[in-house]
């Protein structure tokens, strides 16, 4: 439990500097829409290259791995979409964007510091592995499906000119599909551009945790604890049930089953937000989501980490 509460509370804090911050008049609600704009346009894009730009993409191959977690993601996806419209009536784009949080757990926040606690860090192969292709298998399946829904009704060739243009247009898709085009192609960059990445990317989290405090003024719970609890039920238990039992008929290894299923526990990270920030979609249930899910999870993962072997 100590452990758990070392991981998280850090990250409660920040989100809550941004909160009081904004409540207290210390720092401008307006302001906040910058801090967002900085974070989804630029630092969060600058982290995603630099991380995929410097992976061992050959060491992260692993398939079974791969479908066990990314399968159960999708699964959870769609439960979330269809939850969303059939128990709550919400309109299709709002479904997208709660299916979303369903979708994206926090694999680098949360995922990667819990795991090395529990099993070291020679366990962490199957996060890295995770983590590799968590941003681009998300963000293509969600930006794919909401520019789907938004151009119902379109003859397919629009809905598909469409779609393209969302996505070649979106910071974040940029960000990844840069950073494998420089990992790919072996591409050095120069020193000096490095340590600019790097600053910017040390802001990324902190920055992003501040504005997600500062932007729950604005989307409080109220109305939506229905859709935020089927969100926090699918993310911290349907998910990790998934990939538990997909890792065991594919007989994972011991490291990455425990790195799976644990990835799989964490809360919703907060690209949830930026998502549904980015489309103007449930962005109330989407920032109370992350932040009751993280705090629930403090109980769910130490549910899980009892019950692995």
């Amino acid at each position: 439990m100590q452990t758990l509460l070392d991981v998280i509370l850090p990250v409660f804090l920040v989100i809550g500097f941004g909160y009081v911050a904004v409540w207290a008049k210390l720092f401008p609600a307006s302001g906040i829409d910058g801090v967002m704009k900085f974070t989804q346009n630029f630092a969060i894009p600058c982290l995603l290259f630099q991380a995929i730009a410097h992976l061992d993409l050959s060491a992260s191959l692993t398939p079974a791995l791969m479908v066990s977690f990314f399968g159960g993601a999708a699964i959870c996806f769609a439960l979330g979409i269809f939850g969303a419209r059939l128990l709550f009536r919400r309109d299709w784009e709002d479904c997208v964007a709660i299916g979303f949080c369903c979708l994206f757990s926090n694999s680098v926040l949360l995922g990667l510091p819990i795991t090395e606690r529990a099993y070291g860090t020679d366990a962490l192969a199957g996060n890295f592995a995770i983590v590799a292709f968590h941003a681009p298998f998300c963000y293509g399946l969600g930006i794919t499906v909401m520019e789907v829904v938004r151009n119902r009704g379109e003859t397919g060739l629009t809905m598909l000119r469409n779609v393209g243009r969302a996505m070649f247009r979106n910071a974040l898709v940029i960000g990844i599909l840069a950073g494998f085009a420089v990992n790919l192609s072996g591409l050095i960059l120069p020193t000096v551009v490095e340590d600019a990445l790097s600053l910017i990317v040390r802001a990324a989290l902190p920055a992003a945790l501040f504005a997600l405090g500062g932007v729950l003024i604005q989307y409080r719970p109220e109305g939506d604890m229905k859709a935020i609890a089927m969100v926090c039920a699918v993310a911290l238990l349907v998910h990790p049930a998934l990939v538990w039992t997909f890792g065991s008929a594919l007989s994972l290894p011991m490291d990455a089953f425990r790195s799976g299923v644990l990835t799989a526990a964490m809360a919703p990270g907060f690209n949830a937000y930026i998502f549904a920030n980015m489309y103007g979609r449930a962005r109330r249930v989407a920032a109370s989501s992350v932040l009751i899910a993280t705090a629930v999870s403090i109980l769910s993962v130490w549910f899980w980490l009892g019950a692995l072997p």
